[in-house]
């Protein structure tokens, strides 16, 4: 599994040769290329996590999968293909399965709509369990979703502000149990400026592993 980081939450997940995005907000990826990405999973309606989400399903006919009303939204602004589920809701594709479950945040479209329950993603990909947070704060359902999917891998926002910090991101991963912490949703603008070596620092003594990842590049895991 090669995961390449685009910048804040956006994320390109390339599995048995295929390709899928994770809230493509793209600015500190403007080059980026999508061919070939099938399929796009959006967390919630804000626009830096929403970001090209339309925009690439419409040149590429990508199908954007999102909680039910942001899929709406996406489909009346021109998606090509959408998909909507809710929490709770699991696909099943050809390279794996992914679970839709809880965040704890606000959502709401660009023009100011409501947009859904925001979410986050757990992906089940080679063997490996994958989640991607979205936005949210410390919360109780983390020890659930450690519990019931057990994640090897932990996408997490550590800016502070609009979500968890670095500190309560650390308490974060020990509830789930992930093994590999990768930080996101920071340094992006002033608001959510951090010393990620701290964020560093944390998961070590936790005995866990940080995975620091600057835009543009990439890991396989």
């Amino acid at each position: 599994m090669k995961i390449t980081y685009l910048g804040h939450s956006a994320f390109e997940i390339e599995t048995n040769g295929e390709k899928f995005l994770i809230d493509p907000f793209l600015i500190m990826a403007p080059d980026y290329n999508p061919t070939g990405v099938k399929e796009i999973f959006v967390t919630h309606a804000h626009s830096d996590h929403l970001g090209s989400s339309i925009e690439i399903s419409r040149k590429n006919g990508s199908c954007i999968n999102a909680v039910f009303e942001l899929a709406n939204y996406c489909s009346a602004k021109g998606a090509k293909n959408v998909r909507g589920l809710n929490i709770g809701g699991e696909l099943t594709f050809n390279w794996g399965k992914v679970s839709l479950v809880p965040a704890f945040h606000s959502s709401s479209t660009p023009d100011g709509t409501y947009g859904g329950c925001p979410c986050g993603f757990v992906f089940s990909i080679e063997g490996k369990t994958l989640y991607h947070a979205g936005d949210t704060c410390l919360n109780s359902e983390l020890k659930t979703i450690g519990e019931i999917y057990k994640p090897d891998i932990a996408m997490l926002p550590v800016g502070g502000i609009y979500t968890m910090d670095i500190e309560k991101a650390a308490i974060a991963s020990d509830w789930l149990g992930a093994k590999t912490v990768i930080p996101m949703h920071y340094n992006t603008f002033d608001a959510i400026r951090v010393d990620i070596n701290d964020f560093s620092n944390r998961i070590q003594n936790l005995g866990k592993t940080p995975c620091i990842m600057k835009p543009q590049s990439f890991v396989e895991l």
